[in-house]
């Protein structure tokens, strides 16, 4: 029995040291500017409040799951500041004649 566990140890080790090395990456992975500009621009206020409340790390986490779970479903487009301009100017504006 012992010699099995001296011989089944050490691959094992190396085994869980590879899964945790792919688990750690990401998270060594410095968040870009452009996800930041998506994070602000399609946050909820519960990723908003991790933000204020844990820093940039869990919040980015936590948009990235939610943003993963969405492109499993249906994806949404995201709006940036030049479409929001455009939708801005193509409404009518009321006469006051």
């Amino acid at each position: 029995m012992v010699a099995l566990i001296v011989i089944l140890f050490p691959p094992l080790l190396i085994a869980f040291l590879l899964v945790m090395e792919r688990v750690e990456e990401p998270l060594r992975r410095p968040t870009s500017q452009r996800e930041v500009e998506e994070f602000l621009g399609s946050a909820t206020p519960g990723e908003v409040g991790t933000l204020a409340n844990s820093g940039i790390r869990r919040a980015m986490s936590r948009w990235r799951a939610r943003r993963r779970g969405r492109a499993r479903s249906a994806p949404r487009p995201v709006l940036t500041e030049r479409h929001h301009a455009m939708a801005d100017a193509d409404v009518d504006p009321v006469d006051e004649d």
